[in-house]
């Protein structure tokens, strides 16, 4: 019988599920937006869904619109910096 896998993140994740404009940076230092689905989202990163092929160590910059629902005020704008550290 197997055992079961140990989780190895280090933080809780949330279901969320909102548009999320990826800007990755192409050819010539020239950068490029595209659309992508937020997955979940935790205290160290995010998941998204995107279209198109996008390279382990990447550097990007994302924003995304937090609902109402979440903020329970008004929807804020978050523009974000990071890494992709998980492809799958």
């Amino acid at each position: 019988m197997a055992e079961p896998q140990q989780e190895k993140r280090g933080a809780r994740r949330f279901a969320l599920r909102v548009p999320v404009s990826v800007n990755r940076p192409i050819t010539n230092g020239d950068h490029q937006s595209e659309a992508a689905q937020l997955r979940d989202v935790s205290a160290r990163g995010i998941c998204f869904y995107l279209d198109s092929a996008i390279e382990h160590g990447a550097h990007i910059g994302f924003t995304l619109t937090l609902p109402p629902e979440i903020t329970l005020t008004e929807s804020i704008r978050v523009q974000c910096e990071g890494r992709v550290v998980r492809v799958e």
